[in-house]
């Protein structure tokens, strides 16, 4: 391979490239203490502008989702020249039919569950209500802040080194490029639903093909760390939080690898969304180069072409944007749909009977009542500890526990949130990998439990 020139870089570019990676690597990726607990500065942020807007929270995403759904039946109907000219607001509001619906459906929800008005069932504190009350708020101020200073993460040319030097573990192992090692340790350390966004957001710009950003948003998004706190806290094993979180990263793990080689994952299209970006190179380093100085040279020409505060900014609220109304109808429609099938029909008991034999052959204690948690986690993650809780055996808890967050895809987030995004998978899909992912962890954290029980 012929050799590539070598640029004389500035001091300026160098640190155009250092600085803002360094923020973007604080903000995201640096576990800290707060309060008691690990996390990172922006769960922070986000905790403090909860608490600012209180109350008004829930108040607000509905007019969020109403103003979606007004600006998305103005594009359908009358087609009014500001939104037609603006590409951004176009591609905001101009969705497919099926879309159309689930805004449809987000808006009533929201509006019901606001006021309570109607069924019970749409808006009780265990379903509409979850979301509306519970949900939405976190994600209107983690979207915020993450939207925000997102920009640090994908403009800088911190995704280029990496991508650089992690080539040679990810791709073997996963599948995926390198550069998909920032997706997993946002969502590793931080929350699933940053990591989807980031993944979200670099599929729209070229980076990763149709199939490596379905198997980053499927197979890396786990909750925090402190939610899986919360979750064995629930079923009163909080003393083992440590054995938990090491099988939930094993179980993890091995999912992760088998996963993206099998149906559905592994029949999608290495197509791209967009095809400016695939002359990126992090894998054919030229010779001359060293994985370091060749992932370098590629970050110092990423920052040095975002030097303005004003594009930063845009960036930022576009983003923003985005994900308040492209994400937040969707949560609100699909979530309270799954929620209401969870608690109100036992159709999640019946799809959760195949697993009776299974776990009495794994001898796992208490068996029919465990099965009744496995499925029921595709509406929400909280809901099997919540079931699980009551159960005797501190065994069959730990495996309900450990499941419920290897699992992954749960229609009251991080499901929603997929759908919602441009990541290419539908709700059959979904359905089909969170199927996959409770067979491949199950007798991972049974084998574990028997060890620790």
């Amino acid at each position: 391979m012929e050799k590539p020139l070598r640029k004389t870089r500035s001091t300026g570019d160098l640190l155009a490239f250092i600085i803002p990676s360094l923020i973007g690597i604080f903000f995201f990726m640096l576990p800290i203490s707060y309060n008691g607990e690990i996390t990172i500065p922006i769960a922070v942020l986000s905790g403090w502008l909860q608490d600012l807007l209180g109350g008004t929270l829930p108040a607000i995403m509905t007019v969020i989702i109403v103003l979606t759904l007004i600006g998305t039946l103005l594009i359908k109907t009358i087609r009014p020249e500001i939104l037609n000219r603006n590409h951004f607001l176009k591609a905001l509001f101009d969705v497919p039919a099926v879309w159309l619906v689930a805004r449809i459906l987000g808006a009533i929800f929201a509006v019901m569950t606001l006021f309570q008005l109607g069924p019970e069932a749409v808006w009780s504190p265990n379903t509409g209500g979850l979301l509306l009350n519970d949900l939405l708020p976190i994600l209107f101020s983690v979207f915020f802040f993450a939207g925000l200073f997102l920009p640090l993460l994908l403009n800088f040319g911190l995704l280029e080194l990496f991508g650089t030097l992690m080539a040679k573990i990810m791709r073997p192992i996963f599948t995926l490029p390198g550069r998909s090692s920032i997706d997993t340790l946002t969502s590793w350390l931080g929350d699933g639903t940053i990591g989807v966004l980031l993944t979200s957001k670099q599929y729209e710009e070229g980076y990763y093909t149709r199939r490596e950003a379905a198997v980053i948003g499927t197979t890396f998004s786990v909750v925090s760390i402190t939610f899986s706190l919360v979750v064995i806290s629930q079923v009163d094993l909080g003393h083992m939080f440590v054995p938990f979180y090491l099988t939930v990263t094993l179980a993890g793990v091995v999912a992760a690898i088998i996963l993206p080689r099998i149906p559905p994952l592994s029949r999608k299209q290495d197509t791209y969304y967009v095809e400016q970006n695939n002359d990126y190179s992090e894998e054919n380093i030229p010779d001359g180069y060293t994985p370091f100085s060749w992932g370098m040279a590629q970050a110092v020409e990423k920052a040095s072409t975002n030097k303005s505060f004003k594009d930063f900014f845009l960036a930022g609220i576009r983003n923003i944007l985005d994900m308040w109304m492209g994400v937040a109808p969707i949560v609100m429609a699909l979530g309270t749909l799954a929620l209401i099938v969870a608690e109100y029909t036992p159709v999640f008991q019946w799809l959760g009977m195949p697993f009776i034999p299974l776990l009495e052959l794994m001898q796992v204690p208490e068996a029919k009542a465990a099965s009744e948690t496995l499925i029921v986690g595709f509406a929400d993650m909280f809901l099997p500890s919540v079931i699980g809780a009551d159960i005797a055996s501190p065994m069959t808890r730990f495996i309900i526990a450990s499941v419920s967050v290897t699992q992954l895809i749960y229609m009251s987030e991080v499901g929603g949130l997929l759908l919602g995004s441009k990541i290419p998978v539908s709700f059959g899909e979904l359905f089909i990998i969170f199927l996959q992912r409770t067979l491949v962890t199950l007798p991972i954290v049974v084998l574990v439990a028997h060890f620790l029980f």
